[in-house]
């Protein structure tokens, strides 16, 4: 799934495409799932004519202020990626991007042409992704409901700290709690967790205070790293986990030490047991 790194490259990517821009043309496919059962004609209605203010986002999720409400919310699910017709064509993975060829692109949901020529598009393979229209995205569901974004609202220490500790469960399952910390995925989680040097079946209240300064530290340092390299895999630091997490092979070892694949929080985790305590 697309986490929070790679919806923000997506955000850079829409709002230099369509800030500023008037939407002349609306394509929509006839899709009650991905539009939770809105007609084609009531989004063409709510989009046709409006000039798009700003592209924001809050952990997994985007949005698009018009010039008129409702606004058009983005969630793009485990498939889900937008594109545009002013740069590579790319359907956003966990991990980098992926080249796609033509337009539009395969699987897409939504269309939007502008008054300049450009052209925005959402698609969707499994369409598990969500395509909402909302007067107030940051005050309704499900945006309301999520907790701080990781990337730009991370706590002080002293409240960073209360949050955790009022949380029972593992500090992994934790990270992943979206109403904790807004687009924290299973990758992010792993590796702030391994840099950090704490086990992920550690329970959340059970750690010290240099222990959630070191966590919190590392959750911003991994964040903006990936955001600076455009969600780019390739490019983060070959000393992270991620480059090794994926493979899930006997023997794998970083800094020489053996990683370990489990299921904790309900999902699978790479960890390092000689290193992370």
């Amino acid at each position: 799934m697309p986490e929070l790194p790679e919806v923000e490259t997506a955000r850079r990517s829409a709002a230099r495409v369509a800030v500023g821009r008037r939407i002349v043309a609306v394509r929509v496919a006839d899709d009650p799932i991905v539009f939770e059962g809105v007609r084609p004609a009531r989004v063409r209605r709510a989009l046709a004519g409006r000039r798009i203010r700003s592209v924001r986002r809050h952990g997994k999720h985007l949005w698009f202020a018009l010039d008129r409400r409702p606004w058009l919310c983005v969630h793009f699910g485990m498939t889900g990626g937008l594109h545009t017709s002013r740069a590579s064509a790319v359907r956003l993975r966990s991990g980098g991007r992926r080249a796609e060829t033509g337009w539009p692109p395969r699987f897409t949901r939504l269309e939007l042409r502008l008054d300049d020529g450009g052209r925005l598009a959402i698609a969707d393979a499994r369409r598990l992704g969500r395509i909402r229209l909302r007067p107030d995205p940051r005050a309704e569901p499900p945006i309301a409901a999520l907790g701080f974004d990781a990337l730009r609202e991370v706590p002080p220490l002293a409240r960073f700290r209360a949050l955790v500790h009022a949380r029972r469960g593992p500090i992994k399952a934790v990270l992943l709690d979206q109403s904790f910390a807004a687009g924290v995925g299973n990758w992010i989680a792993d590796e702030v967790l391994y840099q950090a040097r704490i086990a992920p079946g550690r329970p959340a209240s059970s750690l010290s205070s240099p222990e959630l300064a070191r966590l919190r530290a590392r959750l911003q340092a991994v964040i903006r790293t990936a955001v600076r390299l455009r969600a780019d895999g390739d490019r983060y630091p070959r000393s992270w986990l991620f480059h090794r997490r994926w493979a899930r092979r006997p023997g794998l070892v970083l800094r020489g030490e053996a990683i370990r694949w489990e299921t904790i929080g309900g999902r699978t985790t790479a960890w390092v047991p000689a290193l992370q305590r």
